[in-house]
């Protein structure tokens, strides 16, 4: 256990900017930077115990935000999205081993990029409040389960599905809040059959999951307090550095490998 990097202070430091910075997104502005921990984390441990530590902490940050949500969400966009993330999840816990990580990231980043960009360019355009389409929202729901299995970046697909339907913001992020509370907690059980639960990886999580209420808090500071339109620039901002930093970690990880 020693050499394990919850004795790392570099690591505990940069884990828990992460872990703020997450709950500042996702109870905020509904994630963004989320995709962001599992990749600064495995700088340290691998992608797989990086995802494992961060699951608790996502638990723990899902049910302070359902509470600070509730009711204000959109019961359609859930019927929609909720059939394929089973689905995704289910592919996600068989192939969690096999998968080539690189490769995911490279597709989810490309098109996380690509509508990022456009939206956010006709982010000043005026947008009517429109129903997604069930057959997107399935696909977008998949996509959504599978990529949270594998390393908790299912937020790209859920916000591509859900932003272009121009939802009030509260009703947009309470959607999202009460969508991976279920996903994460669909997830449990699967890690702990993989064995991701180790005792060092629960006593990193412990460590750092005190700091997942005050990210909460100063994340619903910030929705409050941001014009409905500035705050979909920065979600589609958010989009954009997501989608960046995906497409950087999936080509180095093919570059190096």
């Amino acid at each position: 256990m020693a050499g394990f990097p919850v004795h790392d202070p570099l690591f505990l430091a940069v884990a828990a900017v992460a872990v703020l910075a997450i709950g500042i997104s996702k109870s905020g502005f509904s994630g963004g930077i989320g995709v962001l921990a599992v990749p600064v984390m495995a700088l340290f441990v691998s992608p797989l115990t990086a995802a494992a530590i961060m699951l608790p902490i996502l638990c723990v940050m899902d049910v302070l935000s359902v509470w600070a949500y509730r009711r204000r969400w959109h019961r359609r966009n859930l019927l929609l999205l909720l059939p394929g993330a089973c689905v995704g999840l289910a592919l996600g816990a068989l192939t969690f081993r096999y998968v080539d990580d690189a490769v995911i990231r490279l597709l989810l980043g490309a098109v996380t990029l690509g509508f990022g960009l456009q939206a956010f360019a006709a982010a000043g355009q005026a947008g009517e409040v429109r129903a997604g389409k069930a057959a997107t929202g399935v696909a977008c729901g998949a996509l959504s389960g599978f990529t949270s299995f594998i390393a908790h970046a299912g937020g790209p697909p859920a916000k591509f599905f859900l932003l272009r339907q121009h939802l009030d913001k509260t009703v947009f992020v309470g959607t999202n809040v009460v969508f991976f509370f279920l996903i994460n907690q669909a997830k449990i059980l699967p890690y702990a059959w993989l064995g991701q639960f180790s005792r060092d990886n629960l006593m990193t999580s412990l460590l750092l999951a005190p700091l997942a209420p005050l990210g909460i808090w100063l994340g619903l500071r910030l929705h409050h307090r941001v014009p409905q339109d500035a705050f979909y620039r920065v979600s589609y901002l958010l989009m954009i550095l997501a989608g960046v930093k995906l497409l950087l970690d999936g080509g180095l990880d093919v570059i190096f490998r």
